[in-house]
């Protein structure tokens, strides 16, 4: 059964951290599907941006309590992945970002 790698990856995620991460450790960040696991998040970014991926990382980041007005209600919880590549190796995509 093969699943499309951008059903797994959701978005590339672009704050200060992840760039850092980038910049030094050769890391992206991405948000990716809840039910993935590291060893589908590892092959759908290798076979989405054509790389080797040294290692995967991954977190469930919990939903947030938010307010509008009386009304209170929460933000969905989500999984993140970072993504560390091999030496020498880059997304381009994502290098102007």
């Amino acid at each position: 059964m093969s699943v499309n790698p951008y059903q797994i990856i959701k978005l590339h995620i672009s704050t200060e951290r992840s760039t850092r991460l980038r910049e030094k450790n050769n890391e992206y960040v991405f948000k990716v599907d809840k039910r993935a696991n590291k060893f589908t998040i590892k092959k759908a970014v290798e076979s989405a941006f054509k790389v080797k991926v040294d290692s995967v990382r991954t977190l469930i980041v919990p939903g947030k309590v938010r307010r509008m007005g009386r009304n209170e209600g929460k933000t969905a919880t989500w999984k993140k992945a970072i993504v560390r590549l091999k030496k020498d190796e880059t997304i381009s995509v994502f290098d102007n970002v």
